[in-house]
């Protein structure tokens, strides 16, 4: 019977743990082999150029808005801060901020022109309807007709969104005028107030636009029972 001598056998045993680690490396090639070709054919599903237009333009319009909200929200400010000069018979401020903000708007307008989607951010929209709440408290101290609010596109809901909240600064006006005992400043605010709630009340408003008719007609309550006290004492 033929043996194996001691250095055969060790021969042999290397021999058969090499051909298990070549396998086992044979096999591990093989796998990642596939996993590559299936990355591959992945890359191959996806229309690259396509994908690589879609993120463009999403980076591209975030930019943008980014540059309306900057923008939006100075004009804002200074749109809040006519309405406060106003309270002050400050008319040259009043007269600057107002400028201010209606460049502001109006450079976003010629900017972003072929970019509707702008104007409809939030940022933009609370903006334009400060300065429009700011444009008609004005035109009521100067005794000017209500109406168009020139330079910049208003659309019919911010406008009555802004003159919903006129009321509320002839209120506080009125208030002022009473204390340096102007009546009939008083009584103008209160004649002011209640033709702009006669208009807006034939108007069956609703959602965001009934809540602010609701504030509205407050300030007019508020209006009625100045003049009230302010009768007493004339």
């Amino acid at each position: 019977m033929y043996t194996l001598d001691n250095f055969q056998l060790y021969n042999f045993t290397n021999y058969r743990r090499a051909s298990k680690d070549y396998g086992r490396v044979s096999m591990d090639v093989t796998r990642h082999d596939s996993v590559e070709s299936g990355v591959i054919s992945q890359n191959h599903m996806l229309n690259k150029k396509f994908f690589q237009k879609i993120r463009g333009e999403l980076v591209g319009y975030a930019a943008k808005r980014r540059e309306v909200i900057k923008a939006a929200g100075d004009a804002q400010h200074h749109a809040k801060r006519a309405i406060f000069a106003l309270q002050r018979d400050a008319k040259k401020d009043a007269d600057e901020s107002l400028s201010e903000a209606e460049k502001l708007l109006q450079g976003l307008n010629k900017q972003f022109k072929n970019e509707p989607d702008l104007f409809t951010e939030g940022s933009y929209r609370a903006a334009l309807e400060e300065y429009v709440e700011a444009v008609l408290f004005q035109t009521v101290l100067q005794s000017k007709e209500l109406g168009l609010v020139s330079g910049l596109t208003v659309d019919s809901d911010l406008y009555i969104s802004g003159l919903c909240d006129v009321p509320g600064e002839l209120v506080r006006y009125a208030i002022k005028a009473a204390t340096e005992r102007d009546f009939k400043t008083v009584a103008k605010m209160y004649a002011a107030a209640e033709a702009i709630i006669g208009e807006l009340i034939s108007m069956d408003l609703t959602g965001y636009h009934r809540q602010k008719f609701d504030q509205a007609k407050q300030a007019l309550g508020k209006l009625q029972q100045i003049v009230y006290e302010v009768s007493l004492k004339e």
